[in-house]
């Protein structure tokens, strides 16, 4: 018998009932009020920078923006919108019905602007997740140099956004280094898939050591043991990955997607300074920012629509592709016979 039941046996035995766990502080003790004291600050803060701008900007884009009236022709000063700021981008409806915004306005290259979006989530978040995969694998590894190793590769991640978008701008200059290396005259920040492939192949340099970063440390965490098992039972290194990182490396691998693709789905530095939206590479984002050079309230009905998408998306992600890796129920243990 252990010394624990021992001494729950002999309090039994003198009549005295067990020790009780200890409460956990609330608020209508002196350690409640003083935590809520301490975190009020945070929270009035957080209030401040993140709650006042979205309810301001939802409450905006009910708002009619100053200017001429497209259906009168007269000057206005603003007032209640209804959905009208909505209907711009969902219907492309500029004040003559849906589908009126003439080819070239804002209005008529929000759905563009959001295939564009996705098509730069899809294909960049894909290639950087095979690419961090096969990086933070490799890093893994134990071989002379895995420190230096390391610090290479995050060297792209730690590079700025703007410098990474110059530094590429001129290797995808006409006269640049990637046409002297393939020998062609492409125009790579002109029309066509061309500036998409340069966008494309800027962010995935840029952020895959991000996703091998967080894909390592969920590799770090799987013991190696499993692995001398799996050898002994004869699984080759494919059966291991498969049945046995992947697997294990699940909950690191599904956060780094996530971040990527609501990171990807707000770009705006990249195709800003690489193409200038050239060739339809425009983002939701740089349309937000577009916009509010012309109309702030239209705007700001844009970044709603914007954030109701990357909401939609977040969710998505954790309610069906099982990103609540916290919410895993630890096994019951069970009742002594």
């Amino acid at each position: 018998m252990s010394a624990t039941s021992g001494v729950a046996t002999g309090e039994y035995a003198q009549g005295k009932p067990p020790l009780k766990p200890a409460k956990r502080a609330s608020l209508h003790d002196g350690s409640g009020r003083r935590a809520a004291l301490l975190i009020a600050p945070t929270i009035v803060l957080l209030a401040i920078v993140i709650l006042y701008p979205v309810v301001s900007a939802v409450s905006q884009s009910f708002t009619k923006d100053a200017g001429l009236d497209p259906a009168t022709g007269m000057f206005v000063q603003g007032g209640f919108a209804g959905v009208s700021n909505y209907k711009l981008w969902l219907l492309q409806d500029c004040g003559s019905g849906a589908f009126s915004c003439p080819p070239g306005t804002l209005g008529s290259q929000f759905w563009t602007a959001t295939g564009v979006t996705f098509l730069f989530t899809v294909v960049a978040v894909t290639l950087e997740t095979v690419l961090g995969m096969i990086f933070a694998l490799v890093m893994h590894r134990k071989f002379k140099g895995r420190a230096i190793l390391r610090a290479s590769v995050l060297v792209p991640w730690a590079i700025p956004t703007a410098i990474t978008a110059k530094l590429w701008y001129f290797i995808f200059a006409y006269d640049g280094i990637a046409n002297h290396l393939l020998g062609t005259q492409i125009l790579w920040t002109g029309d066509g898939w061309a500036p998409k492939f340069a966008i494309i192949i800027a962010d995935t340099w840029k952020t895959a050591p991000f996703m091998a970063l967080l894909i390592l440390a969920g590799l770090q965490v799987i013991d190696e043991g499993v692995y001398e098992a799996a050898k002994m039972d004869g699984a080759g290194a494919w059966k291991r990955f498969v049945h046995i990182t992947l697997p294990l490396v699940k909950p690191a691998l599904i956060v780094a997607v996530l971040f990527r693709t609501l990171d990807t789905l707000r770009m705006y530095d990249l195709p800003a300074i690489l193409t200038h939206g050239a060739g339809n590479t425009s983002t939701l984002s740089m349309l937000v920012v577009d916009q509010v050079r012309s109309g702030f309230n239209a705007a700001s009905a844009l970044s709603t629509i914007t954030f109701l998408i990357v909401f939609l998306v977040a969710f998505i992600f954790i309610k069906f592709l099982g990103a609540n890796v916290t919410a895993q129920k630890a096994p019951k243990a069970k009742k002594a016979g």
